[in-house]
Formats: C-alpha cells, structure tokens, sequence
C-alpha cells in the first residue's frame, strides 16, 4: 500500500502547485490570449464562446468631464432658494447611481455625537467617493456655483450622499445646518476648528414615482411655477403652505442654511414627503463653512 499512497501524496502536491501557479501564468498570458480573439470566430461556437468568456477584459470608463449648461430661476430671495434646470446631465445621472449603487444603508441622522437611525428619516443613503471623476466634476460645478460663499483656503464642499426613497419612505421636517457649529471630524479636509453647512445642494436622479415632493412650509413665492415638457408643473404651493418641488431628473434645488453672523435661517426647514409609490434617488452636497477659534 505504501506506492499507492506516495503516489496520491505526488499528485496531491502537483494539484496545489498547478493550483497556486495557474493565476500568476493567466495574468501573463492572457495578454497574448486576448490579442487571439480575432481568430476565434475559426473555432466551433462553443469552443469560442468558453474562450472568449475567459479573455474578456472589464469595460473602461469613458466618462469625460465636458461644459455643462444648466439654467436658475431665483423661487426666494428671502431666504435664498433657487431652482437649477439640467444641473446634472444624462451621463452624469447614470454615472453617479453605479458609483453608489453597492453602498445603500439605511440613512442615519448625526445626533448627540453620533450617527443613529431615527423613525423620521426612513429612506437608505449612500456615500460617493470623492475620487471618482463624476463626483470630481459635478462638485467642481457646485463650486463654480457657490462663487465667493466659500473660502478656498480654508472651505470645502463637503463630502457628496446619495439618498433613495421607496414607497412609504420619507424624511421628516428637518434642517440640514446644526444649532451650533460641529468640532471638525478625523479626515475632514476643511482647516478650522468648527463648521456648519452653509448651503444645500439636492438633485434629483431617478424620479420614477409618485409622491416624494420636497416641501419647504415656511417659504413663499410670487413666481409662478413653469412647467416641464409633460405639462406638468414643477412646484406647487402645499395646502398646509409653502413650496412642494416635484422631483425632476436632472433638475435640483440650492438654498443658504445660514445667515451672515453664522446662525441657523430656521425658515429653511423641509422635508422629503413620502413616496406613494416607486423610486426616487438624489443627491445632497453640503457645503461646509470653518471656522476659526
């Protein structure tokens, strides 16, 4: 019995060879494999279609920064919120959603120190990496848009979030800026000892839904609203007063948080009113003002 055995321990131990080494031999020869593609069409259809899933190379992003039109339309002055038409184009929109498709959790709410769940924000959230090239560009805009609001020595945009709401889910009334400025996190690029948000950003994505206005009850226009391609208006005064904006892909809204003395404008409270049915995704950037102590 003793051939057999030191037979099985030899092939036992070419197996976990072969194991070990056949990636390191793929990442060198799939190169040269690759550039056989051309031939394999010669191959009978299965032979060619086993080789070719095995040389198939992941897509390369073809995303490219370009100019961007978009238009406003100034809803108050008093407090500040405007309506930004096209603030976000088709391939930014779809680019943005796979940045943070596997990232979505249930949104959480930073309170009392900490980030914590909360029966009033029942939506999921998704970070965006600041290192992605969209990302990259669409905050760029934002602070093309932003102008002097910001210092760039010591500012910054503030790290982007997607937020996506289902049917029934919503976002209370809320504001976005604190009661008193936060002590600067680990990690954060702004350079001060405090900071609030001075501004928001909310564009929409995905308006596949019923329902999910964003409602600002304490703010008023004389504007009236226009309406998109559909005929469909884009905000309606709410029936318990205020502004209801649809959500509209592409579209989003820009409001200021704060006053100049750095207090909290309590008018510019909203919420994010439930979806009766289907989708909807956005996109929050908020600007972070520092302060020095």
């Amino acid at each position: 019995m003793a051939p057999v055995t030191r037979l099985s321990s030899i092939a036992a131990l070419v197996l976990t060879v072969v194991a070990v080494l056949a990636p390191v031999l793929y990442r060198f020869a799939s190169p040269y494999l690759t550039s056989l593609s051309p031939y394999l069409d010669s191959l009978s259809p299965s032979i060619a279609k086993a080789f070719s899933q095995r040389v198939a190379q992941p897509p390369l992003s073809s995303f490219s920064c370009v100019p961007h039109t978009y238009t406003t339309e100034i809803i108050s002055l008093d407090p500040l919120l405007i309506y930004i038409d096209s603030f976000l184009s088709p391939a930014e929109t779809e680019a943005l959603l796979e940045a943070g498709e596997p990232e979505f959790a249930p949104s959480r709410v930073y309170k009392s120190g900490r980030n914590q769940g909360t029966s009033d924000r029942t939506s999921s959230s998704a970070a965006l990496p600041r290192e992605n090239p969209t990302v990259q560009c669409v905050l760029a805009r934002a602070k093309t848009f932003l102008g002097t609001m910001l210092d760039s020595s010591r500012d910054d945009i503030g790290p982007p979030q997607l937020v996506r709401y289902t049917a029934g889910q919503r976002f209370n009334r809320h504001r976005d800026w604190y009661e008193r400025p936060q002590a600067a996190r680990r990690g954060m690029l702004g350079k001060g000892k405090s900071w609030n948000r001075i501004a928001s950003f909310f564009a929409i994505l995905q308006d596949e839904c019923t329902g999910g206005e964003t409602w600002f009850p304490l703010v008023n226009t004389t504007a009236s609203s226009k309406k998109d391609e559909a005929g469909q208006r884009l905000w309606r005064k709410h029936e318990d007063g205020g502004l209801a904006f649809r959500p509209v892909a592409g579209n989003a809204l820009f409001w200021v948080n704060l006053f100049a003395n750095g207090t909290g404008d309590e008018r510019t409270v909203h919420a994010g009113l439930p979806v009766e049915d289907g989708l909807k995704t956005a996109m929050n950037i908020w600007p972070r003002k520092f302060y020095a102590e």
